[in-house]
């Protein structure tokens, strides 16, 4: 009687458990199409007041899955973005937010959603100002965003930030490879919006990078 009622117990367990995860993916799927709306296809105030509100679903959906990495790193990317449209030093404590968010999901999982929580803090530490303003650390985000190629080095975000990076610090050769390689990053098929508003910003980067190789050339600078 007592191994009848013990496998119950775990077979009950168990399907709690699997009925918990089923939820906090499916959470996740409508956090990542919410944030892909409200990051391309909102502006301004009405993108504010959005993200504003996904941060809020976003800290619901972890509380509901403490121990899930792809949480903290959904939750983290949305106030990252949430920073970078609100801008100025009123978004210095959502960066903090955010930095705190990625550090949680390493600890829990460093390589959930293909190492996304590298890839976001890379992001962070060189998108952020440096002290006394901020955290921003050109060398901690070069190492993160290295980190990140590792575990997904085909990957269309770890191939554009780190090629973004490039961009920003003028290594202009070294970025348009890896610009180029996101741009031939395989799709990823339940992301469709979220596909399409980055290859719109590797464009975008590439054209500014060609400009700029453009400038020096007829300055002289290259030949």
């Amino acid at each position: 009687m007592k191994y009848v009622i013990f496998s119950c117990f775990v077979f009950i367990s168990a399907s709690a458990s699997s009925i918990a995860l089923a939820d906090a993916i499916t959470d996740i799927k409508q956090l990542q199409k919410d944030w892909a709306q409200t990051n391309y296809k909102l502006t301004d105030t009405a993108q504010q007041t959005a993200f504003k509100t996904l941060v809020q679903q976003a800290t619901s959906v972890v509380n509901r899955n403490p121990d899930t990495a792809e949480a903290f790193i959904w939750r983290g990317i949305i106030q990252s973005s949430y920073a970078g449209a609100k801008g100025g030093l009123g978004a210095l404590s959502l960066a903090k937010a955010a930095k705190a968010d990625f550090e949680q999901a390493m600890i829990l999982n460093d390589k959930a959603l293909n190492g996304s929580a590298y890839t976001s803090l890379g992001t962070l530490y060189f998108k952020v100002p440096g002290w006394p303003l901020g955290f921003g650390d050109d060398d901690k985000a070069e190492t993160l965003l290295k980190k990140a190629l590792t575990i997904n080095p085909e990957g269309i975000d770890s191939n554009y930030f780190y090629g973004q990076f490039l961009y920003e610090n003028r290594q202009y050769g070294l970025a348009e490879r890896y610009l180029l390689k996101a741009q031939q990053a395989p799709a990823r098929p339940d992301r469709p919006l979220a596909d399409e508003g980055r290859h719109k910003e590797i464009e975008a980067t590439l054209q500014q990078l060609h400009n700029q190789l453009n400038t020096k050339k007829h300055a002289g600078i290259i030949n």
